[in-house]
């Protein structure tokens, strides 16, 4: 009985001592603490369009200067170097699936950014949908690989159209936060 009389009076002494030192002056400080914007930040990647960056930026520049460019200059300062890559990879390319020449793509592809469809499906391409979003079953790499390779009607080159990764390696969920499991 002393036993269980002396845990009872310990535990009801830690409990005033932490009630006790809990208090709430909450109201009788009214200065708010500030957070500082001053701090300079810098966009550090760009991912939009994935393997554009690898593929296209070409071995004097940097990635970083690519991830660090705001898409607003993007165009103007990567298309020609993006075409001369394009035609370094495919010397016989004239147009692609979408119409486009070496140019419109390139100027396309230089600007990572993405596109979003707000009344339509939302998709980087599904044959009739294109860049109107990209959903997380988008076979991205297929799709740049046909409109670099493809030529136009996207039947060229069938060994480079695609990287034979044709689905994720686990379901993705129905729900949000719709990623699939981590293994």
């Amino acid at each position: 009985m002393k036993t269980h009389t002396f845990k009872f009076i310990a535990v009801a002494l830690v409990c005033s001592v932490a009630l006790v030192s809990c208090n709430n002056d909450d109201d009788d400080d009214n200065t708010m603490t500030s957070i500082d914007y001053s701090a300079t930040y810098m966009q550090q990647d760009q991912m939009a369009r994935p393997a554009i960056n690898t593929v296209f930026v070409a071995s004097g520049q940097t990635k970083d200067d690519f991830n660090g460019t705001i898409p607003s200059e993007m165009g103007a300062k990567y298309q020609s170097v993006f075409q001369a890559r394009l035609l370094a990879l495919n010397s016989g390319y004239t147009t692609n699936a979408l119409g486009q020449t070496a140019a419109q793509l390139t100027g396309l592809l230089a600007t990572d950014v993405l596109g979003v469809s707000t009344t339509g499906k939302t998709t980087f391409f599904d044959g009739t949908n294109i860049l109107t979003g990209r959903a997380l079953a988008d076979d991205v790499i297929d799709v740049e690989l046909l409109l670099i390779f493809g030529g136009p009607a996207g039947t060229s080159n069938p060994g480079l159209t695609s990287d034979h990764v044709d689905a994720n390696d686990k379901a993705f969920m129905s729900s949000f936060p719709y990623l699939a499991t981590a293994w």
